[in-house]
């Protein structure tokens, strides 16, 4: 049992990704049971949504959990096998629904309050996020100082994401780190951080009326790589990382200290698996973009 299944956050969701699962009809009544969860229509975001469309905080969101939620019950089967399970960011939502802390509808109907929240905090304020690939992190954090900016997103392997005003945020583009580069994300706020704080009152209200378990399985958490025996801690640590850094990298360590041998990222795949390359060299991985992968996936938690 040494194969760690995660899911992806904003900004892995790209035009009709969801088409290739809605042709199999155990997932297409699945995705509609959700969609229900959501009151959102995830079949057309999934399918006809344009990018802009699926980029608004609100929709992203439950779609992603949706996706990965999708992919997970074809694997549910094997979760006694697992390493555990967690979540980069809104990812958590659908880590939370795997491990058994919240029931799939509720993780919807979360997620939902979640992205709204978010969307509504980040229009008060012009504010933004930039990846910063590269060049010495202490020179960097004295620099987000220096500007007011936050880091958001510690993502391992030599990526840091940061958030904050969009001036500030340009300015740190046109004077950047040293060998550091410097690339505006498409998202509508500063996700994880204080600009954020609006939004966690909201969802920490909504959480307070949901059915809550302890994991079935073992379940890492952003806050920082530590493992949460406690379904109601964990849902407090869910509400609470709105406002505050995803320390994947802490993650990413604690997976590797863990002695896991291998890593299936749910769907919509691709960025955690790309992040294990680098942070966990050499790691057998598997990304579940479509049905067609499943299999390899369910080969490498057999033989894990």
């Amino acid at each position: 049992m040494s194969v760690v299944v995660v899911a992806p956050g904003q900004g892995s969701q790209t035009p009709g990704f969801l088409e290739p699962w809605l042709a199999e009809p155990r997932f297409a009544e699945h995705l509609g049971a959700l969609a229900d969860a959501a009151g959102l229509d995830l079949v057309a975001h999934g399918t006809v949504s344009d990018a802009d469309t699926i980029r608004d905080t609100a929709v992203a969101q439950p779609l992603i959990v949706a996706a990965s939620l999708l992919a997970f019950g074809a694997l549910a089967g094997h979760r006694d096998r697992l390493a555990g399970v967690a979540g980069h960011s809104v990812g958590e939502f659908a880590a939370a629904a795997a491990a058994g802390i919240l029931s799939e509808a509720d993780a919807l109907a979360l997620v939902r309050e979640r992205g709204t929240a978010m969307a509504e905090a980040a229009a008060l304020e012009a504010t933004g996020m930039s990846a910063v690939i590269g060049g010495d992190e202490s020179e960097l954090l004295a620099k987000l100082d220096d500007l007011g900016l936050s880091p958001a997103n510690y993502n391992g392997g030599g990526q840091l994401v940061v958030a904050g005003d969009l001036a500030a945020l340009a300015q740190l583009a046109g004077n950047p780190p040293t060998g550091a580069r410097v690339i505006p994300l498409q998202v509508a706020g500063a996700f994880h951080t204080r600009y954020m704080q609006p939004a966690v009152e909201r969802l920490r209200a909504a959480a307070a009326g949901v059915t809550v378990n302890d994991p079935a399985v073992t379940v890492w958490t952003n806050k920082d790589g530590s493992t949460v025996a406690s379904g109601a801690a964990f849902v407090d640590l869910l509400v609470g990382q709105v406002a505050n850094p995803v320390r994947w990298d802490l993650c990413m360590a604690a997976f590797e200290k863990a002695g896991v041998t291998g890593l299936v990222e749910l769907a919509p795949a691709g960025a955690l698996v790309g992040l294990a390359k680098r942070g966990l060299k050499g790691l057998p991985t598997v990304a579940v973009k479509t049905p067609d992968d499943l299999p390899a996936a369910i080969a490498l938690i057999e033989n894990s």
